[in-house]
């Protein structure tokens, strides 16, 4: 039997709703790179954001297994609830400045890292139509740009004038709007959630290997995560450590950077909608990253302020820029009605890239220096790239 009340019931909103989300991601971002934004100010080390970057990712894989049933049970807006909370506790933690508090920071941090996206998913899915669906849900990914830029303008001048403790404050009272906004959207949505289906890792690993054009695009996933994550954590430091920045110049680069992601997301986008052309555009945006993080790495003392700046917005532009199309060819290549399962099963190599990378630009950091961390990565993602070229033939 039908609810009357329920059929006359007017359709839910989608703006609020993509609004909530995008501001969800934001938070998450803001969160995931404050301690690297901060760190000239807090004397935080590479090993140390490292630490706090493995652990984010670490959890945020295994909340990522077991998201999909909490979100049926509770629904998108009370898991954003849920992850702002976390998101309170981590900035709460990290405050205290010891690496001890850096590593359960990001233990908290990635209990609304997992979790976030699938949330997102989940309800946005059941609000737009499919020729809706890749614009509203490339507009919500704009969510991680929108948090970086913010944090890499604000969170330094608080830090000077302020102290590293205010940005981390900062921080967590927009979280605790965020949760005030999630609470107060819930009713409207309840009952609208359907989880994605959740796979474990063998299924993932058998999904996403299935097709060779599939298993390049995981291949590449891997540093193509570890470049965008290396450079959102470290850029701040080897601003100021070795491209001779201050820590205000080094904040603005990597708001530059991260301004260069936003509009590479939409404007990527765009471009492989109009030429019908996303695995091309991938190669394209995969050379991109590879040269200016080599050149970066190699020569960016040398390149002046306005070298560095004009460098590393081009940075963000890729390295920041790919994941749009990326999601899109995966969408064009994975089983029509597996789509959802086939894009879980390759971000796992994502995952493992965003896991890896802390790990090795710390130890290269130790021996070499940041740049030629950057030089390395560059490497690895040219070796990315060719595994598209050769995966499409």
């Amino acid at each position: 039997m039908i609810d009357a009340d329920a059929a006359a019931r007017p359709a839910p909103a989608l703006l609020p709703a993509l609004g909530a989300m995008t501001w969800l991601q934001a938070l998450v971002a803001l969160a995931l790179f404050a301690p690297g934004v901060v760190a000239p100010r807090a004397h935080i080390e590479v090993w140390q954001l490292s630490t706090f970057s493995s652990a984010v990712f670490a959890v945020g894989i295994l909340a990522s297994f077991w998201g999909g049933g909490i979100i049926t049970r509770l629904g998108s807006l009370r898991v954003a609830s849920l992850c702002a909370a976390a998101i309170v506790l981590s900035m709460a933690l990290a405050s205290l400045g010891s690496t001890a508090a850096l590593l359960a920071a990001g233990l908290c941090l990635g209990l609304a890292f997992g979790p976030e996206t699938p949330a997102s998913t989940a309800l946005l899915a059941k609000l737009v139509t499919n020729e809706q669906r890749a614009f509203v849900f490339s507009v919500r990914q704009t969510g991680n740009q929108i948090g970086a830029v913010l944090g890499s303008i604000a969170l330094p001048a608080i830090a000077l004038s302020l102290g590293p403790h205010w940005c981390y404050a900062a921080v967590g009272v927009s979280a605790l709007v965020g949760i005030l906004l999630f609470e107060r959207l819930r009713p409207a949505y309840s009952g609208l959630t359907t989880a994605p289906a959740q796979l474990g890792m063998r299924a993932r690993i058998t999904l996403a290997t299935a097709d060779r054009r599939i298993a390049a695009l995981a291949l590449a996933s891997m540093p193509f995560s570890a470049m965008q994550v290396s450079l959102n954590t470290c850029f701040v430091i080897f601003g100021t450590r070795e491209l001779g920045l201050s820590h205000i110049e080094a904040g603005m680069a990597l708001a530059c950077a991260q301004a260069g992601g936003l509009a590479g997301r939409l404007g990527w986008g765009f471009a492989a909608m109009r030429l019908n052309a996303s695995r091309m555009i991938l190669i394209v945006i995969g050379l991109g990253m590879a040269f200016c993080a080599a050149l970066l790495g190699a020569y960016g003392a040398s390149l002046g302020p306005a070298g560095q700046f004009i460098a590393a917005t081009l940075f963000g532009l890729t390295a920041s820029g790919w994941n749009g199309v990326f999601l899109a060819e995966i969408a064009r290549l994975a089983p029509q009605d597996r789509i959802g399962e086939t894009t879980g099963a390759v971000l796992t190599a994502s995952y493992a890239g965003l896991l890896i990378a802390p790990a090795l630009v710390s130890v290269i950091d130790a021996v070499a220096g940041l740049g030629t961390a950057f030089v390395v990565l560059a490497v690895l993602a040219f070796c990315g790239t060719l595994a598209l070229m050769r995966g499409d033939k």
